[in-house]
């Protein structure tokens, strides 16, 4: 998170391949590394699992600029699409590796220990694809939308660097853009709903199901392993389908509305903000409604995902792209999953402390604390209905520079 706009700088300046294959081994190696480190060194192995983060901001802030110099019209979409799709679902499989694993061997560090084989294909596959050289386009290409209507030449390499300017500037103007503000506004409502959801919902059902009566209490450390299982696959699900409708929704509607792509992200955002709320009201009485409502709820805010980084593409000048995607990454975790699942937790725990121990306030605690996530996902969809006012102005702005 701390090291996105780092990589931001990089981005906009050198070699974008060199720097995602850098990345992409440090987390490798990381992750591989703390499977080792035992129980006593405990510290370490924290900091272990934050190093990783590094790696991540590589790739997740490299990684579009990318996909955006090298594809063209509706194509960048498209494979925008199919990067996003990946994130629900490698999600998803962390849920289902991390416990199939666990139970296989025994030992959850073996998790980590497999993880790093992706990543070694992934930068095999880096190395052998992807050109070492890629010509970065104009703001002509960059403003394609998603019905990708506009055409242009690629950009010199002699004037781009000409129009180089400092990290300061560039931050100064990214503040002045409305849409990129509201839009990363929105997407850190949506990263604080996903961080919520993945490290509570599991256990949210199990104790659903444990005041239902359908499964017994428990004191062993791995309970609500089904759960898991159960959630990661709809994770996985819901992530691929709602980011397939929301491209495809976008692409459609962008032909008779030049504001489809912000609305779209609100209306999704609203009515995953319902599903979820409705989820958790029926928990105590039907877990079948309940996982139902959970799966629509992550229909609606997968929706998003492969939208709001077009809308970042063709609302933000080429030269600051980088620089944009990794500002939006440091918000969207600092103020989004990186302190709601301690939130969610806390407020559980003080709903509990202020009641009598028992199964039934050990559910409605965590009950009463998801509901956060409601107001969340009603406060991101009104951001990006913001958006929707600005965002056309802001393009064009983006075309002129």
């Amino acid at each position: 998170m701390l090291a996105a706009p780092i990589f931001g700088y990089l981005g906009d300046r050198y070699n974008r391949k060199i720097i995602l294959g850098a990345g992409i081994f440090f987390w490798s190696a990381v992750t591989l590394g703390s499977s080792f480190i035992t129980q006593s060194h405990y510290r370490i192995f924290v900091l272990s699992r934050g190093l990783v983060g590094i790696g991540s901001a590589s790739y997740s802030t490299i990684a579009p600029t990318i996909i955006a110099d090298l594809f063209e019209e509706g194509k960048r979409t498209t494979v925008l699409s199919i990067f996003y799709i990946f994130i629900p679902v490698g999600s998803g499989c962390g849920y289902m590796l991390a416990a199939g694993m666990a139970k296989s061997t025994g030992d959850w560090h073996w998790a980590f220990r497999v993880t790093p084989c992706m990543g070694g294909l992934a930068l095999l596959l880096l190395i052998l694809l992807v050109p070492h050289k890629i010509q970065r386009k104009t703001s002509a290409h960059r403003a394609l939308s998603i019905s990708g209507m506009i055409g242009g030449a690629d950009e010199k390499p002699d004037v781009y660097r000409t129009t180089r300017t400092s990290w300061c500037q560039d931050v100064g103007s990214l503040v002045k853009n409305c849409s990129f503000v509201c839009s990363s506004l929105g997407l850190t409502a949506m990263a604080f709903v996903t961080g919520a959801l993945g490290m509570w919902m599991p256990l949210f059902l199990y104790r659903a199901q444990v005041v239902q009566g359908l499964v017994p209490p428990c004191l062993q450390d791995s309970c609500n392993s089904s759960n898991s299982l159960i959630f990661g696959g709809i994770t996985i699900g819901t992530g691929i389908l709602g980011i397939i409708a929301g491209a495809e929704a976008a692409r459609r509607l962008r032909k008779i509305n030049n504001k489809a792509d912000p609305l779209i992200c609100a209306t999704s955002m609203f009515l995953s903000a319902l599903c979820l709320y409705i989820a958790l009201m029926v928990a105590q009485t039907n877990i079948l409604s309940t996982f139902i409502f959970i799966a629509f709820g992550e229909l609606f805010l997968s929706v998003n995902w492969a939208v709001v980084t077009d809308i970042l593409l063709y609302v933000v000048a080429p030269r600051r792209q980088s620089t944009a995607i990794a500002l939006q990454i440091l918000v969207s975790h600092l103020l989004g999953d990186a302190g709601s699942p301690y939130l969610i937790g806390a407020i559980s725990n003080a709903i509990q402390a202020r009641n009598v121990p028992s199964l039934q306030w050990s559910f409605r605690s965590m009950q009463y604390s998801f509901v956060t996530c409601a107001f969340v996902g009603v406060f991101g969809g009104g951001f990006f209905l913001l958006t929707s006012f600005y965002v056309e102005e802001d393009r064009k702005e983006a075309q002129r520079l």
